[in-house]
């Protein structure tokens, strides 16, 4: 999954080189936090968030398959 994020944020952002996607395995979930340049942020999350939510939508469907909870966070 966590190649998958890095895969969507990557394409669309400016500075590709900045995406970072650190993974922690949580009690009940998997946590995955993107982090992008303060110039990109915009670009990660969209207008009112649609992106963001696009973005965990399709890791959440890949993560079916799994039989996994995965938690997409975006941080600063």
């Amino acid at each position: 999954m966590k190649e998958l994020l890095e895969v969507i944020a990557k394409n669309l952002v400016d500075n590709p080189e900045d995406v970072i996607v650190t993974e922690t395995k949580g009690e009940k979930a998997l946590v995955l936090e993107l982090k992008v340049a303060p110039d990109d942020m915009g670009k990660v999350i969209g207008k009112q968030g649609r992106i963001a939510k696009a973005i965990r939508t399709v890791v959440k469907a890949a993560a079916i398959h799994g039989d996994k909870h995965i938690v997409v966070e975006i941080v600063q």
